[in-house]
């Protein structure tokens, strides 16, 4: 089965559809106009700007701000993609008549300066200049867009945040809200390899360390040789004189870990917490013009498709849309068990393009007639359109009893869970590609590794039934320490035996007190705070209640199958121990817990 929009219901005129509708009118240069733009400070950024050829006047510009290097330079007689990050939207924007204009962000590339940290305030400030560049360039018509996939399309959230009045349009691909919750500390869990891979990322490209760089599956082009330098630095004296500033650039795991709790300041600024990386702390300077669309997909990291859909929910006052589908981090993978192939085939860059000639361009696309939300199901292979977030409001409340999930709650028993501290997801997991690992299969050996783990089970199904939300494991639970990591599964169990990963959510346990939902981060699942003043130890042995959201999908549950939930004390791929060598008795008070569910008879 394929993610295509073939044959779907879902959109009045279909995202391939459109696109076959807008052909190329315009060529793209061989290559770009590349130059130095001065910052306020005096940083010299490096931008390059692809125009379409045979355009009779001025057009808009979608920007891309990135650390992942706006062009490679080459090797004499070298072949392949000079910019294997933003070649996808070149191709297809600028010949249908958008400038694109592609930025290393200051402390990367070819551009000077250093880096203070990861999303780094100054870049906001900077892409507020680097708009003011391009509205007084003659190319230009006045109007900007913005996307980019993870980093530069949280990017694009700052940007327009800074209430530039040309910023008209952005596309946050894949793209965090919240850094610390929705990306390092999901649950207040700490993602200790993540930061780790991350890191020897950033050092190979900062430091224009092709020996580390080769080693990464995107850039394995043994051709690709630096970051290239701009049209007025011909002996590349000046990318040189800038990689060497970029020595002095932060490491991410002293970083990352300086941020222990959610919105608590660094210990050498009292202005700089998690807040100041994180798009929603900006999200109400965004004006209410400005048009949103929000993509990402199932196994897109641990956290960014609550990203998306608290981007949607959050802002609502714009015109937003949403968009999820059966992909991993940057739609690199069609991540379906039952794909017909590992690249998806969904037409994204067609929506894209609607999307940008609807709000950007100013072309009537009937983008505005579309239901606002379209996601996949996944086991259907099917495109759904709602109008609301979540698409199933009523929730089914299954309770424990025994090793079962039932409709009648169990008595008093209490099933008491050894931590396997040794126990881990495997490494075709969704925590693979947010850290730039070249995931291809996900979670082929599922059905071997949840045996592992404790197991509450339905009946098998009688009729398909679909899950499309968030699932909230609402647990009455007691640990035999002050502290303790809690990971929950939900797995299709088929009817051959064969287990099948659905879902997953984590909580530390410090962290489970709940709060109301603030302005900038709007959810439709328990939020929490996690800020020091409400992390709380536990009273080893006294069971308090927990509510845990596990990660939103779309999924559904064949007949003669039965749905699984499993429950774990750590990921020893993925996370640090909670706590260091004590590994927890999770006691889980059978009658006083259940899963609440957004679940529902599957009609095709």
């Amino acid at each position: 089965m394929a993610d295509a929009d073939l044959n779907s219901a879902a959109w009045r005129v279909p995202p391939s559809a459109y696109w076959a509708s807008r052909p190329a009118e315009f060529t793209l240069p061989e290559k770009p106009i590349s130059r130095y733009v001065t910052m306020r400070d005096g940083c010299r950024l490096a931008v390059d700007v692809w125009l379409p050829q045979g355009a009779a006047g001025p057009v808009p510009a979608i920007l891309i701000h990135t650390p992942y290097y706006r062009r490679f330079a080459m090797r004499p007689g070298g072949q392949g993609e000079s910019c294997p990050n933003a070649a996808k939207f070149r191709d297809a924007f600028v010949p249908r008549g958008y400038a694109l204009v592609v930025v290393d962000i200051r402390g990367t590339g070819a551009s000077f300066g250093t880096r203070d940290s990861f999303r780094s305030p100054r870049e906001r400030e900077d892409a507020r200049e680097i708009s003011d560049w391009i509205v007084s360039q003659p190319w230009s018509d006045g109007r900007i867009g913005a996307t980019g996939i993870s980093y530069p399309g949280a990017a694009s959230d700052f940007l327009a945040s800074t209430g530039h009045p040309a910023v008209r349009a952005i596309i946050p691909l894949f793209a965090v809200w919240d850094t610390w919750a929705d990306h390092y500390y999901p649950g207040g869990v700490f993602l200790n390899r993540l930061a780790q891979v991350y890191d020897e990322l950033m050092v190979a490209m900062d430091h224009d360390r092709r020996d580390l760089l080769g080693k990464v599956s995107y850039f394995a082009n043994p051709d690709l040789a630096g970051p290239a330098p701009v049209d007025e630095d011909p002996d590349g004296s000046l990318v040189r004189e800038a990689v060497a500033q970029h020595l002095g650039n932060f490491r991410m795991p002293d970083f990352i870990t300086d941020l222990a709790f959610r919105e608590e300041a660094l210990p050498y600024d009292p202005n700089f917490s998690s807040a100041q990386i994180s798009p929603y702390a900006v999200s109400h300077e965004i004006p209410k013009d400005v048009a949103i669309y929000a993509v990402s997909g199932w196994l897109d990291g641990v956290g960014y498709a609550n990203s998306a859909i608290a981007r949607y929910l959050t802002m609502r006052g714009n015109p937003t849309h949403l968009l999820l589908g059966p992909w991993d981090h940057g739609a690199r993978c069609n991540v379906s068990p039952w794909r017909g192939r590992i690249e998806p085939e969904f037409a994204l860059l067609g929506e894209m393009l609607r999307f940008f000639d609807e709000y950007l361009m100013g072309r009537s696309t009937g983008l505005r007639d579309e239901a606002p939300i379209h996601y996949f199901s996944m086991h259907g292979e099917t495109w759904n359109a709602a109008e609301q977030w979540p698409p199933i409001p009523a929730t089914t409340r299954l309770h424990f009893s025994g090793a079962a999930l039932g409709t009648a709650p169990a008595g008093n028993e209490v099933a008491h869970h050894p931590s396997d501290f040794a126990w881990g997801s495997g490494e075709g997991t969704r925590y693979e590609r947010i850290a730039a690992i070249n995931a291809l299969d996900y979670h082929t050996d599922w059905t071997e590794r949840v045996a592992a783990l404790p197991a509450y089970d339905t009946a098998p199904f009688e009729r398909d039934m679909v899950l499309s939300g968030h699932v909230i494991a609402d647990l009455m639970i007691a640990s035999s320490e002050a502290d303790a990591s809690i990971l929950c599964y939900i797995s299709e169990i088929e009817a051959d035996g064969t287990a099948r990963y659905v879902t997953e959510g984590l909580l530390r346990a410090l962290h489970r007190k709940e709060a109301s939902n603030p302005p900038h981060y709007q959810s439709t699942w328990p939020y929490r705070s996690f800020h020091r003043a409400d992390a709380k130890p536990l009273t080893p042995g006294v069971a308090e209640r927990m509510r845990i959201p596990l990660l939103p999908t779309s999924w559904v549950f064949k007949a003669g199958s039965r749905l699984r939930f499993s429950l774990a004390g750590t990921d020893a791929h993925h996370i640090k121990q909670i706590p260091h060598g004590r590994p927890p008795v999770l006691s889980l008070h059978l009658g006083a817990s259940a899963l609440d569910l957004p679940l529902k008879p599957y009609q095709e």
